[in-house]
C-alpha cells in the first residue's frame, strides 16, 4: 500500500489529505498590519474537495479575510508517525467567498461537525469557501510539488445527482443500515467502538463519525449519483462481511 501510494499522482495526495482531516491550521493576514497570523479552523471540504470553514464575526481571522481574502491553510498528514517530516502535508492557497445561502453546503459543513449546529444559529457566525488557486505538497523527502486547482480538485461535472441525494443516502444508511456502517468502521478501516455514523459521500467516498473520530473509508471508483453509490456501499459491506468471516 506505501509503495502505491508513493506512486499516486500528487493531486490524489492532496485530495485524500483534503478528504481525511477535519483541522486545518489558517493563515489570513493581519487587517491592521498586513503581517501573517495563523488561528486554527475546523473544516470539510466539498465535493469537489474545496475546504469549507465556518467563522465568527468575533475572530480576529475573520475579521483579516474581510480585509483581504487570501489565505493559505495547511493540512498536516503526519500526527502519529514516528518520523512526522517522512509524511504527507499541504498548504492550500486561495480565496475565501461567503455561502451562507447555500444550504446544502451548510448541511454537509454540520454533518461534518455536529457541535457546529449551535454557532449555525448565531447571526455572526458564518460559512466561508475556499477557492483553490494552488497548493503546495510534501509529501515526504524529495516528494514536493507546486500544484494548480485543476491538478487537485475533483471534477464533479456530471455528479451533480450525488451532491443532492447526499443527506437522504447518509439518512437512509444511518437509519436503515447501521450495522453496514459499522462494519465498514471496524472491518475495513480497523476502527473500535460502536455508534459510527455515516455523515457524508462524494464522488470518492465517504466519511464517518464517532464521538469526534473521523474515519474515511475510499471507493474503488468514482461514483456519480445516488444509484451508483448504492452499488458501491453495498459491495464494500460485502467485503466487510466477507473480511469477518
Amino acid at each position: 500500500m506505501q509503495s502505491s501510494r508513493e506512486s499516486e499522482h500528487p493531486g490524489l495526495t492532496v485530495r485524500r489529505l483534503l478528504r481525511e482531516q477535519r483541522r486545518a491550521a489558517l493563515g489570513t493576514l493581519l487587517a491592521d498590519s498586513g503581517a501573517p497570523y495563523v488561528s486554527l479552523a475546523m473544516v470539510c471540504v466539498d465535493h469537489d474537495a474545496s475546504p469549507l470553514l465556518l467563522l465568527s464575526d468575533l475572530a480576529d481571522h475573520t475579521r483579516n479575510i474581510r480585509a483581504d481574502p487570501r489565505v493559505s491553510l495547511l493540512f498536516d498528514g503526519t500526527l502519529g508517525l514516528a518520523v512526522p517530516l517522512t509524511g504527507a502535508r499541504a498548504t492550500v492557497q486561495g480565496r475565501v467567498r461567503c455561502i451562507d445561502g447555500d444550504e446544502r453546503l451548510k448541511q454537509r459543513y454540520r454533518a461534518h461537525h455536529p457541535d457546529s449546529e449551535l454557532y449555525f444559529g448565531f447571526k455572526d457566525f458564518h460559512l466561508f469557501k475556499v477557492e483553490v488557486e494552488q497548493v503546495h505538497l510534501v509529501a515526504g523527502f524529495g516528494r514536493i510539488h507546486w500544484l494548480e486547482a485543476k491538478e487537485v480538485l475533483f471534477d464533479t461535472q456530471g455528479a451533480q445527482a450525488l451532491a443532492q441525494a447526499e443527506a437522504e443516502i447518509v439518512a437512509h444508511m444511518n437509519e436503515d443500515h447501521a450495522d453496514a456502517v459499522q462494519l465498514y468502521a471496524e472491518r475495513l478501516l480497523g476502527r473500535q467502538g460502536g455508534g459510527w455514523k455515516l455523515v457524508g459521500v462524494d464522488p470518492e467516498g465517504a466519511d464517518l463519525l464517532r464521538e469526534g473520530e473521523s474515519a474515511r473509508l475510499w471507493f474503488d471508483k468514482p461514483v456519480h449519483d445516488a444509484e451508483s453509490c448504492r452499488v458501491e456501499l453495498v459491495r464494500l459491506v460485502k467485503r466487510a462481511r466477507a473480511a469477518s468471516g
